[in-house]
């Protein structure tokens, strides 16, 4: 009998547990979405967390990094854990890749990804005034031209997803390119940076000597993508990181494509024009934010409100 009732005592009380396990929800815990359509091409597929609770809740978008040439949205070590025990929702696209399709439409994909993700806002329960962009090497620099440019909203557009806005809060990136013109990051960096694939395959070129014979041709996107084109006093807050080799010129094409000195030159002009710009160079080695110690805190910071 005394068995029985320790048994009987012991299931009830795994019972128990059980029931209360299902009934609170782990702080990780959201409503995701896989693989969305948000345009119309088959590349045009994003995920999407939602944080639990009411809302609406902030947003940190990732875009993924490639040279534009290749990549995926997803990620290592399920990165949207952090931030929904934040109250704050997640999302990571996919965008086509200049082999099939250069410029604008990996950039204008991100764009409209954005807007998408705005039209769905009172489903998806997303606050439209509190995104934020993050992205490595190609998605930073995509996210910096998105937090740079002109809202692209067209308010009569038939398609209610390009009547959104493109706007966002602000951008945390890392080893991004501020500029793809080959005119000018080759006196910046030197030759080496033209020696990587981004900056050819950006304008359909397969070859840089290609690109460079028929720069006027390609002058315009040369410009209209390098996000050090765009900045002005009323960007959103941006930060940026980098390696810390400082090295001039630049020792390969992978050293000069995400080289600091991109970094350097972007917040010498935010600064010069009242841009909020934080950089960081060997994690503070070789330069730090007095204001942010890492990404993270900065998006955070955003999101949350606590500037």
């Amino acid at each position: 009998m005394k068995n029985a009732l320790i048994i009987t005592l012991v299931l009830a009380s795994s019972c128990w547990l059980f029931a209360q396990e299902k009934k609170a929800p782990t702080p990780f815990s959201a409503t995701a979405h896989s693989n969305v359509s948000y345009g119309p091409h088959k590349a045009n597929l994003l995920d999407i967390w939602i944080a639990e609770g009411e809302g609406p809740h902030p947003l940190h978008v990732y875009i993924h990094g490639g040279g534009w040439i290749g990549g995926d949205k997803t990620r290592k070590g399920n990165p949207e854990k952090a931030w929904l025990a934040k109250g704050i929702s997640y999302a990571a696209i996919n965008y086509r890749h200049t082999p099939e399709a250069s410029l604008p439409a990996p950039v204008h994909d991100a764009a409209r990804a954005i807007q998408f993700i705005r039209s769905k806002a009172k489903e998806w329960k997303v606050d439209k005034n509190r995104i934020c962009l993050s992205g490595g090497s190609a998605g930073a620099c995509t996210s910096m031209w998105l937090l740079c440019h002109d809202d692209l909203a067209d308010p009569e557009a038939k398609d209610p997803v390009l009547r959104e806005s493109t706007r966002v809060s602000g951008a945390a990136v890392a080893g991004g390119q501020v500029s793809i013109d080959p005119m000018q990051i080759e006196p910046w960096l030197g030759p080496m940076v033209l020696q990587h694939r981004m900056i050819n395959m950006a304008v359909g070129e397969p070859t840089i000597e290609g690109a460079l014979k028929n720069y006027e041709k390609h002058k315009t996107l040369f410009v209209e993508f390098s996000s050090y084109n765009h900045v002005s006093k009323d960007d959103p807050p941006l930060f940026m990181s980098y390696g810390g080799d400082m090295t001039l010129p630049s020792k390969s094409a992978g050293h000069g494509i995400h080289h600091p000195v991109y970094g350097v030159k972007m917040k010498e002009k935010a600064d010069r024009l009242g841009m909020e710009c934080h950089l960081l160079i060997g994690k503070g080695t070789v330069s730090k934010s007095k204001k942010y110690k890492s990404a993270n805190d900065f998006i955070e910071a955003i999101l949350l409100d606590k500037k």
